[in-house]
């Protein structure tokens, strides 16, 4: 049951970077339009992430509940060593989801939706650049449980150059999966299609700029990300696939085939994570003295692990279909239009 627990846990993060990215990355795209075309892109923009707002952060939540009933060492060293990025990241969606509900649905309409709007734009863009900051700290080494010192038990653990060029690696791929996404809905709108399509190929430079700076980053750093993905056949092939998926992508685009690009752009983000990530599994946190957290050696007792897993079996029955339902209802919505 351990190893449904994982692929629970594995999964869910996958699907919260995939929707949660392009639903704050709809805020990075509205906050770097030019001001000309801004109203535009917000309303194709709310149309786009409509599906996936109401539902996105449901993944974090079974992450969270899975690694704190499941790995409860795990979930405390995370939120000790890395309380102040967790706690920034958590006022972000918190302040993000507010401003976005008050600047659309507020009955009196006046100057405060000025102020909604720039908390949307910036905590949109802040919010996944410290949830990359934490992803890098957990597999760069940079935990050091053995200082002295609050710089080096809790700021340096995450704020350095590794952190902060994943961080700056996490916002170019929110931003990328929402130009993405944008693109089903934007065909509806001849004027809006190119504005976001050219979007769409601006942010994948970015996600290609960002990427070199995390591999830079990492070599200064003496963190061996080049050995951990190319030292194997999976790393090697999951990078090509996700180098090839790059251009379907691009293919797609061209013959206006925007389901097949999301589903291009969803498979590149998973093919990244398995990149970052096959080469250490299970081990989840790495620290600065050489020791390591490994999802099997820190799991809680059998009869807990057995309990979760059919406790996450027997709610995906129940949870999944009305999801998949929530989806299918906004898409009849946009037929409608």
């Amino acid at each position: 049951m351990i190893y449904v627990v994982i692929a629970f846990l594995w999964v869910s993060i996958c699907l919260y970077l995939i929707t949660g990215g392009a639903d704050f990355g709809a805020g990075i795209i509205e906050l770097f339009s030019r001001k000309s075309y801004r109203d535009k892109t917000r309303s194709i923009m709310l149309k786009s992430i409509a599906p996936i707002w109401e539902a996105n952060h449901m993944w974090l939540i079974i992450a969270i509940v899975i690694l704190f009933v499941g790995f409860p060492t795990i979930y405390t060293t995370v939120s000790t060593y890395l309380h102040i990025p967790l706690v920034l990241m958590l006022v972000g969606i918190i302040a993000r989801g507010t401003a976005f509900t008050f600047r659309n649905y507020d009955a009196v309409h006046d100057s405060w939706q000025k102020l909604y709007t720039q908390i949307f734009y910036y905590s949109s863009l802040l919010t996944p650049f410290f949830l990359g900051m934490i992803a890098a700290s957990t597999i760069s080494g940079s935990i050091d449980t053995e200082a002295k010192d609050f710089l080096g038990l809790y700021i340096f653990s995450w704020f350095n150059w590794f952190g902060v060029c994943v961080g700056f690696f996490t916002v170019a791929l929110c931003g990328y999966l929402a130009s993405l996404f944008s693109l089903h809905q934007a065909r509806f709108n001849e004027d809006a299609l190119p504005i976001m399509i050219r979007k769409t190929r601006q942010t994948a430079v970015y996600v290609v700029i960002t990427g070199v700076l995390v591999f830079i980053s990492a070599y200064f750093s003496d963190i061996p990300l080049l050995k951990w993905i190319f030292s194997k056949a999976l790393g090697i092939v999951a990078i090509t696939l996700a180098t090839i998926s790059l251009l379907f992508t691009n293919d797609a685009i061209k013959k206006s085939n925007f389901l097949l690009a999301r589903v291009l752009g969803g498979f590149q983000i998973i093919m990244i994570l398995v990149a970052a990530t096959y080469q250490h599994n299970p081990d989840i946190i790495l620290f600065a003295n050489g020791s390591s957290l490994s999802l099997f050696d820190e799991s809680a007792a059998p009869k807990t692990i057995a309990a979760l897993g059919w406790a996450l079996l027997l709610g995906s029955i129940f949870i999944l279909p009305f999801l998949f339902y929530l989806l299918f209802s906004f898409g009849e919505k946009e037929n409608k239009n």
